[in-house]
């Protein structure tokens, strides 16, 4: 009986120290996020500021979020009085560094709201590494005319 108690133990405080390490090795965080609600169906930008506090850098690679249909990274490009946007598979978050993503520059473009988005309200948003890594962070949806956070 005490071997098997010894064990349990064991297996318990290993269990903790496997989780204790995960938590010390996540470097990916995420502020400052909100959302710019258009009207209808029209797609709304998420921002936000990616910071990486490890000894390389790491890639955002993905977005999503269970209240719209699709989200991707997205990128503002300038060509003289000309901008568009083009979708980009991964963007690079500097080691011991920080990445925002602003209105004219990278943002998440979220499709497909599957319900209307109302202002002062936060819709999480889960950010994917290419650590293996996801952060979800509470994104304040705000008026179309917001221009920063």
């Amino acid at each position: 009986m005490k071997t098997s108690r010894n064990l349990l133990l064991a297996a318990l405080l290993c269990g903790s120290s496997i989780h204790a390490l995960a938590a010390a090795a996540a470097t990916a965080s995420v502020s400052d996020c909100w959302i710019r609600a258009l009207p209808g169906d029209l797609p709304s930008g998420g921002y936000f500021k990616a910071s990486n506090s490890g000894d390389q850098p790491v890639n955002l690679v993905g977005v999503g979020s269970d209240a719209f249909g699709m989200a991707m990274l997205h990128q503002t490009q300038s060509q003289g009085s000309m901008s568009s946007m083009a979708m980009v598979d991964q963007v690079a978050v500097p080691a011991h560094g920080s990445l925002v993503f602003a209105p004219g520059n990278y943002h998440v473009m979220l499709e497909h709201p599957k319900q209307p988005l109302q202002i002062g309200t936060t819709i999480p948003l889960t950010f994917s590494f290419s650590d293996g890594e996801k952060v979800t962070a509470a994104c304040a949806v705000k008026s179309a005319g917001t221009m920063s956070q």
